[in-house]
């Protein structure tokens, strides 16, 4: 399949905002398991740009505060990442599942030594079934 990549200026943020979408051909379901944050999920065997993923602390069923960790790039050139975030999932009636998160700071996770702390703007997935 095909992967589209559109982008825009943020009116919020010196930089851009970036939308990948793509049909593929298996079921939200399979698709879903292999995208939703969670700790000990399929993202960190794909996901190269995904160390770790880990919940801070559960919020509900459906809100968690999130520490995801990113590997160092370009021969150690980019130092190792994390993010602390908080995370909602959901499923829609129709079939379709989010996730959705944003940068928040928590008392359970100060940053870590050998980590640069980033920050993510609001972000998220979607996984839409369509018909076939």
């Amino acid at each position: 399949g095909e992967v589209a990549v559109s982008w825009r200026p943020s009116s919020e943020f010196a930089g851009n905002l970036y939308k990948g979408e793509g049909i593929l051909p298996a079921s939200p379901r399979n698709v879903w398991e292999c995208i939703k944050p969670v700790a000990g999920g399929l993202r960190t065997k794909w996901d190269q740009n995904v160390k770790d993923f880990e919940v801070i602390e559960a919020i509900s069923d459906t809100v968690s505060i999130c520490r995801t960790t990113t590997p160092s790039a370009c021969m150690r050139i980019i130092s190792p990442r994390e993010f602390v975030d908080v995370v909602v999932m959901k499923q829609y009636e129709d079939g379709t599942m989010q996730s959705a998160a944003t940068n928040v700071e928590h008392p359970l996770c100060p940053p870590q030594p050998n980590f640069v702390r980033g920050f993510n703007y609001p972000c998220g997935c979607f996984c839409i079934p369509v018909p076939g």
